[in-house]
């Protein structure tokens, strides 16, 4: 089986789920091999859990500076991946990466080092290599594939669904050549954000989103209530952030957070095509808007024309009442 690059996206403890996503979508064409870029230790705490996953090699790129430049040293640690794999029986069948900003900009630099193919934006992947993309804004949905060099892919997150493979791991320690400060952007400060008991938004299974037709940062209790009865993460539209409704991390659409869940609900969202860029792939809709007209019930699986502060509450009720009798 010829072997397959990952990208791992973690926080130094643990491994992000986009990442078990990559992990079984690389399994659909090879071995998994994961490449952790962080300072040293960082891979010996994080092998069990890639090794769950299926990762038969863990690639240890670690380094005291790794944390102080934004994508340089992740770029470095794929390229001398790549030329370890091409030193031995082949080179790697692909290389898989999170279409995060971060990703998209790693796999960028990367294909324009090795001279490959790239293809952002993948929502799958088949066997034979063939992606399928969101391109134009979330317009198209067209089937891809890369025909010079190694494919550089970056999948959005949710598009696979996490899925256990326990192999043993092994680990290969990589060296990183030292990092150019005058090429590279360097990290003066991190702050980090305020979490609560929402899971992550990229991460969770279920979204809930609100946008202009919420009124206000106080309509938003409606989509927050909704969101903790189904225990998922909120979300906004660019319209409900720009008017300061909500904060802008919490922005999904083609300048926000691409996201891929199992259920998202959309609360007084029109469907601006940049909204609908970043949740169109999501597995099930649904929409409460009372415009009959809004683009987002074209799209949507169940809608609902109605009053939102009508609708939700009545949906955060029953889901509370029939998860309380179990």
């Amino acid at each position: 089986m010829p072997d397959v690059l990952v990208l791992v996206d973690h926080d130094g403890e643990r491994v992000h789920k986009s990442t078990y996503e990559l992990l079984r979508a690389a399994r659909r064409l090879g071995d998994p091999n994961a490449v952790v870029v962080g300072a040293p230790g960082t891979a010996a705490r994080l092998r069990d859990a890639l090794a769950r996953h299926g990762t038969t090699r863990v690639y240890a790129a670690e380094s005291t500076e790794s944390d102080e430049f934004l994508g340089t040293p992740a770029v470095d640690a794929l390229e001398r991946a790549v030329l370890d794999l091409a030193s031995g029986a082949a080179s790697p069948a692909a290389v898989l990466v999170s279409a995060t900003t971060d990703g998209t900009e790693v796999a960028g630099r990367l294909a324009a080092r090795l001279d490959a193919g790239l293809l952002i934006d993948a929502v799958d992947l088949d066997p034979s290599g063939v992606a399928t993309q969101i391109v134009f804004g979330g317009s198209c949905t067209v089937r891809s594939q890369v025909t010079h060099g190694i494919p550089v892919v970056a999948l959005r997150p949710g598009s696979f669904e996490p899925e256990e493979h326990p192999v043993e791991a092994a680990e290969r320690q990589l060296t990183l050549p030292p990092v150019d400060p005058a090429a590279s952007a360097r990290v003066t400060a991190r702050r980090a954000a305020v979490a609560g008991d929402r899971p992550e938004l990229t991460e969770a299974d279920v979204v809930v989103s609100g946008g202009r037709g919420v009124g206000g940062a106080d309509g938003f209790k409606v989509v927050e209530e909704l969101a903790d009865a189904l225990g998922g993460a909120v979300g906004a539209s660019r319209a409900a952030v720009d008017a300061g409704y909500y904060p802008h991390r919490y922005q999904v659409g083609q300048t926000g957070k691409s996201v891929s869940p199992q259920l998202y609900i959309a609360l007084g969202i029109s469907g601006a095509i940049q909204h609908l860029a970043g949740m169109q792939t999501s597995r099930t809709i649904v929409a409460v808007n009372k415009d009959p007209e809004a683009p987002v019930l074209d799209l949507a699986d169940y809608g609902v024309v109605g009053d939102l502060f009508a609708v939700a509450p009545q949906l955060t009720r029953e889901v509370a009442a029939r998860r309380s009798t179990g």
